[in-house]
């Protein structure tokens, strides 16, 4: 399979399952707290412009909207037709003039600047999620704002036995053809993948913030990117 045959697959496999995805990211018990926190983590100001990078289906939107306000501008960017469709019937159905998407490539974001970046669930996807994380704080430049919210294994030990579950629910949300392009198993390369975002975010940012949630399975980073 070559590089582009794998863009092609991961995009029709989240297109396939846009509404089912949405279901999951809006409805799971606890994901609404989850993403108040990604908010208050990003802490954008009323009047800002924040780029969600790999907004999905928009679960997000309301969370941003509400913080920057009727005057502040709300960006989805992500490469998945169909995730896309479901964020723009949401735009449309709730009339949010402010709350706009488009497609492109989070590594290479189709915009040219922002108060705040917001990546969640993105970070285990990306080859060079450190790189990408580089890329964002250079977008929103000294004293703007950067977030990552991601979910990894958890570490606290009364709920490690459920890391087996947590293994299953990866390999099986894989993309077709993904496992066998992976010289480790699809958890722990989003375990490596995570620790270099987060680790990275820490490393370009002051007042970082950061924790877990969701039995520790949930990893929350927000800062400011630090003056050069």
């Amino acid at each position: 399979m070559t590089v582009s045959d794998g863009i092609a697959a991961t995009q029709e496999f989240y297109t396939r399952y846009a509404a089912l995805y949405d279901a999951i990211a809006r409805h799971t018990p606890g994901a609404g707290s989850l993403r108040a926190s990604v908010a208050d983590a990003l802490a954008p100001e009323p009047g800002d412009t924040v780029v969600e990078m790999g907004c999905g289906t928009g679960a997000n939107f309301p969370y941003l909207r509400e913080r920057v306000g009727p005057t502040g501008t709300v960006v989805g960017v992500d490469f998945t037709p169909g995730v896309l469709a479901v964020a723009r019937e949401r735009i449309d159905e709730a009339g949010w003039e402010n709350v706009h998407v488009v497609r492109g490539d989070a590594t290479r974001p189709p915009v040219r600047d922002a108060d705040a970046v917001l990546a969640t669930f993105v970070s285990g996807m990306l080859g060079d999620p450190a790189a990408a994380v580089r890329t964002w704080a250079g977008l929103v430049g000294p004293g703007g704002r950067l977030a990552l919210a991601d979910l990894g294994r958890t570490t606290t030990t009364p709920f490690r036995p459920l890391n087996a579950m947590f293994k299953g629910i990866v390999r099986a949300s894989s993309p077709p053809g993904t496992r066998s392009q992976l010289d480790r198993s699809p958890t722990e390369m989003l375990d490596a993948r995570l620790a270099a975002a987060h680790r990275q975010l820490d490393d370009l940012c002051e007042d970082v913030q950061y924790e877990t949630r969701a039995l520790g399975f949930a990893r929350v980073t927000g800062g400011r990117v630090r003056e050069e």
